[in-house]
């Protein structure tokens, strides 16, 4: 017979790989960005604005950058809960602690897409 113990999320290898997943994906968007902002012409307002407004009406941006957007949240999100999971001893403080970083992330994410989408 296996004593096992219940203790324990078991989190470890899955949110780790999360977190490389998530980090590579935001290294090659970044870099594509910077590319692209080094192709620009100028960086006069008015070419920068129009550079954005054709960037950002192809659905293949919009969707990589919302990719980018939840990707940046969920990485946070693994990061900061571990903190809270580490080092916050009382339930109920990490308790709250965890859904005021939950609400905070969705709303950043809401408010990311509206800033890029609009």
């Amino acid at each position: 017979m296996v004593n096992r113990h219940a203790v324990g999320a078991h989190y470890g290898l899955k949110d780790w790989l999360v977190q490389r997943a998530t980090a590579v994906y935001m290294a090659l968007f970044t870099l594509a960005f910077v590319v692209r902002l080094l192709c620009m012409p100028a960086f006069e307002p008015l070419i920068w604005q129009a550079t954005w407004l054709e960037l950002f009406a192809s659905p293949f941006v919009r969707f990589f950058s919302f990719l980018f957007v939840l990707s940046l949240c969920y990485h946070a999100w693994i990061g900061v809960r571990d903190i809270w999971m580490d080092y916050v001893k009382p339930v109920g403080v990490r308790l709250a602690l965890h859904l005021i970083t939950l609400f905070l992330l969705i709303g950043y994410a809401g408010w990311a897409v509206h800033i890029l989408w609009r």
